[in-house]
């Protein structure tokens, strides 16, 4: 089946109805790093690495920011050397803004967490802000927790940003 396509120049595109599809809104997932350290540790092993088969097939596009990479600096070395080997076309590297900062001095000021879980603000503030469809974690104590979400997109909402959805591995690799 093929579309035929005007453009606003009056050009004419012809195309297999298959181009389009290929290029459909892939998920964009904000990842931080325990999803990272996930694939070496038993208990998150399976889970995460089925998302990064599927983010390696191209169905999922990983979003990474600069928190990510200065805590992997830490990281025993197999889980640095699984990153760098990640497929660089379905990587998204996200810088931290300042938009970002503020809004995770707001997120500890609402108390949604405490001071000491300032950075998973951050990685909770920089998905909100390069609106990001999904935060995966696997932190269930300061970021996948009922309670702290809707208080995280309370202060979002507060402050003009949209709702994030945070998830876990688990809740993202079955079709």
């Amino acid at each position: 089946m093929s579309v035929i396509h005007i453009f606003q120049n009056n050009t004419i595109c012809n195309r297999d109805i298959n181009f389009y599809i290929k290029r459909m809104k892939k998920l964009r997932l904000y990842l931080d790093t325990s999803v990272f350290g996930g694939v070496y540790d038993n208990e998150f092993k399976e889970a995460s690495t089925m998302l990064f088969d599927k983010i390696k097939a191209g169905k999922f596009v990983c979003i990474y920011s600069r928190l990510c990479l200065t805590e992997l600096e830490t990281a025993p070395n197999n889980v640095k050397t699984f990153f760098a080997n990640l497929p660089k076309e379905n990587l998204e590297f996200v810088e931290i803004q300042s938009d970002a900062y503020e809004l995770a001095h707001k997120y500890v000021a609402a108390k949604v967490v405490g001071k000491s879980s300032f950075d998973d603000c951050v990685h909770i503030a920089t998905a909100t802000i390069c609106n990001a469809d999904f935060l995966i974690s696997w932190n269930f104590k300061h970021i996948v927790n009922i309670f702290r979400i809707k208080n995280y997109n309370s202060v979002n909402m507060q402050n003009g940003y949209k709702s994030l959805d945070i998830r876990s591995p688990k809740e993202v690799i079955y079709d």
